[in-house]
């Protein structure tokens, strides 16, 4: 053998040892920075425009109303004239000469009892209709018709049945709000996928644990905004109701300045109307986010 063929051989039988492999080095995500400016722009691109048409209405309506003539008072009117309460909302003079900030949240505690008796029994009998076919026959039209009925409607048979203006404004509450919390989780109750049903199945769920951890988390979109729905209606019940039933909410305020035709009251009433039932809707939806993305994480 050839000293050329041994040492081919040598080389197939002892290969040379191979390169040391290099290691690649990932790229680290990039950590954030605090951008102050990107934070006041995105403040400013989310303020300003809401605020330059505010502005534009309060010239609108300066204009419009500064007439001798005009029956309504324009901003500047208003601001005069209900310094005290735009100013010193929390002010405490007696049972019934309380700032306007307190007779909001009297009215929303009603809110709070109405819609949150209207959320639980809502959501019960929405899943009962979407899972049941037999009660979906039997209660949806009764629902239908019901829901129909204008709140204050309701508010006669609530003082005959309570005799008391608190639970009749918190049942005026309930009624109106349960509506469309029952639609909407019946419609999401009805769209849950097959596969669900099929795994619960499988894994032999009782109804409770059916109800927890599929139903609830599959139908949690449609549940919410049947609750954004009825919050809004609550908020508009409960003023409705407050004009007629009395007490010291927010509605009543409002029925006791037009008696005494204190406008720029009313105006300076329905300001805070506005801007709580904006931050209510804000709430639901914002709590609904945070529900459906964990339920859509897990």
């Amino acid at each position: 053998m050839s000293i050329q063929a041994i040492e081919d051989t040598k080389v197939k039988a002892f290969p040379a040892p191979a390169e040391p492999s290099k290691v690649i080095a990932f790229a680290t995500k990039a950590r954030r920075r605090f951008d102050p400016l990107a934070i006041v722009n995105k403040l400013a691109s989310t303020l300003l425009p809401p605020a330059v048409v505010i502005v534009l209405m309060l010239v609108v309506w300066q204009v419009a109303c500064s007439s001798p003539t005009s029956s309504l008072p324009p901003p500047s009117q208003v601001w005069n004239e209900a310094y005290d309460l735009i100013a010193h909302p929390f002010f405490d003079n007696g049972p019934q000469d309380i700032g306007l900030a307190w007779r909001v949240l009297i009215s929303l505690q009603r809110v709070a009892i109405g819609f949150g008796l209207a959320a639980i029994v809502g959501v019960a009998l929405g899943a009962l209709v979407g899972q049941s076919v037999w009660a979906m026959r039997g209660l949806d039209p009764v629902f239908q018709i019901l829901r129909t009925v204008p709140p204050l409607a309701w508010l006669p048979l609530s003082l005959a049945a309570f005799r008391d203006s608190s639970p009749s404004a918190i049942f005026v509450i309930f009624i109106t709000s349960i509506w469309p919390v029952i639609i909407n989780t019946a419609v999401g109750v009805r769209n849950i996928p097959e596969d669900y049903r099929n795994v619960s199945r499988i894994l032999r769920l009782n109804q409770i644990e059916f109800f927890v951890k599929i139903m609830v988390p599959a139908a949690a979109p449609y549940i919410f905004t049947g609750l954004r729905i009825g919050i809004g209606l609550s908020w508009l019940a409960i003023v409705a109701a407050e004009m007629l039933t009395g007490g010291v909410g927010i509605g009543f305020f409002i029925w006791d300045a037009w008696n005494s035709s204190r406008l720029p009251d009313i105006i300076v009433a329905l300001a805070y109307i506005g801007v709580t039932g904006f931050c209510l809707d804000r709430l639901v939806a914002t709590v609904g986010t945070f529900v459906t993305r964990g339920t859509t994480a897990k």
